[in-house]
């Protein structure tokens, strides 16, 4: 019986991490292309973001535009055995790298 029980807890503490690295990579990606299309026009970023996360298995909860930086918030649904569905949340932001970097 502990045994099951520990392959249990193991198996869904491996489920949230890789639910939480697929949330982190479709943030990622949402924001990079978001930044990418908001430098031909700010009207389209967020459209943008939530195609990209949907194709990526999430959905966009969140899309903010600052100056230019795009900041998302994504989830992801999955399931836990025995629990139902469970949400997870990444955040990400994108932008252009700054001219005004130092170089030491």
């Amino acid at each position: 019986m502990l045994t099951v029980l520990a392959a249990y807890v193991f198996a869904l503490v491996g489920a949230i991490r890789v639910a939480r690295h697929r949330a982190q990579a479709a943030a990622d990606l949402s924001a990079l292309s978001a930044a990418k299309v908001m430098a031909v026009g700010r009207d389209r970023a967020c459209d943008e973001a939530a195609t990209l996360a949907k194709a990526n298995g999430a959905f966009l909860q969140r899309c903010d535009l600052v100056g230019e930086t795009v900041e998302v918030r994504v989830a992801i649904r999955f399931p836990v055995p025995g629990v139902g569905l469970r949400i997870v949340i990444a955040h990400a932001r994108a932008g252009p790298v700054s001219s005004q970097v130092r170089h030491d």
